[in-house]
């Protein structure tokens, strides 16, 4: 498969990637290296592993990444209740000692985290590791041995070695540096904000009945949105919220109704300082240029 290739099969499931992305997606298909996307929330990150676990017709898996993030959450756990339960029934029949211990700590009793599941698969799912940035150093440093030899120790078990590789993408807002080894580790494209066409083009395979022009309004009206000092900048899915709201309210032209447009902003605007810097007139004067 060439990355033009896989870049239609992206497009063919309503994700329109750029030349960057796309050839950036091939070679860590190609290579088999983890890909780290960076780029400012709502720009489409977690989205790129959804679709590319249907083009390649496999799982995904996702480890979403917070703030004290540990090893037992992300990779394993027992079944401590299941293990209490059989326990107790083993004494009742005479049971103790090695045999129940054994037993106990059989992968049966063994809860799959992300990382773990990820790599017992029987053909290689997509392992997104979202908002990296959000989980400690310690965990980031942990990570990096999981993705250096994809296996995980178990010590009751032993090690548990990948029966494949999975297709591994990181997301990071930014919210703080990554180390040079995590770096290293990975493949790296930035992604931004998509131009006027990329995202006419994005509003248009995921809401094909949008009137063209109402279209062409919408995207230049986000666009010019995103040159005001906000808080939060709109991103793609609020772009296609505020079109399904416009769709939704019988809205075909943004300077029909400025009350109307007003109030479709909250599909926009997140937070109440943003909400109160756009005001009517100002919404006004936007959606006159997007026009």
């Amino acid at each position: 498969m060439t990355w033009q290739t896989l870049q239609s099969a992206l497009a063919a499931e309503s994700y329109v990637a750029s030349d960057d992305l796309s050839v950036a997606l091939h070679l860590a298909l190609s290579l088999e290296r983890p890909l780290l996307l960076e780029g400012a929330a709502g720009v489409g990150k977690t989205e790129i592993a959804r679709t590319l676990s249907l083009t390649q017709d496999t799982t995904l898996i996702r480890l979403q990444c917070y703030e004290g993030l540990d090893a037992s959450q992300a990779i394993y756990e027992w079944n401590y209740q299941r293990q209490l339960l059989t326990i107790r029934s083993a004494a009742e029949d005479g049971q103790t000692g090695k045999v129940v211990e054994d037993r106990i700590f059989s992968r049966d009793f063994l809860l799959e985290r992300p990382l773990l599941a990820a790599i017992t698969q029987d053909k290689p799912p997509v392992l997104l590791i979202d908002e990296i940035d959000r989980a400690d150093e310690e965990f980031e440093a942990y990570l990096l041995e999981v993705l250096s030899d994809y296996q995980v120790s178990v010590p009751e078990l032993g090690t548990i070695t990948a029966t494949c590789k999975p297709i591994v993408i990181l997301t990071s807002n930014g919210t703080r540096d990554l180390s040079d080894a995590l770096r290293r580790r990975c493949l790296y494209t930035y992604v931004d904000y998509p131009d006027r066409a990329t995202e006419l083009a994005i509003l248009r395979a995921r809401c094909p009945q949008v009137e063209v022009r109402l279209a062409q309004q919408i995207v230049g009206f986000v666009q010019k949105l995103r040159e005001q000092d906000l808080e939060k900048t709109p991103g793609i899915a609020e772009t296609l919220d505020f079109a399904a709201a416009l769709m939704g309210l019988g809205i075909a032209d943004l300077t029909d109704s400025p009350a109307v447009l007003q109030s479709t902003l909250a599909t926009l605007l997140k937070t109440q300082s943003d909400q109160a810097q756009i005001t009517a007139d100002v919404a006004v004067r936007i959606a006159g240029q997007a026009a």
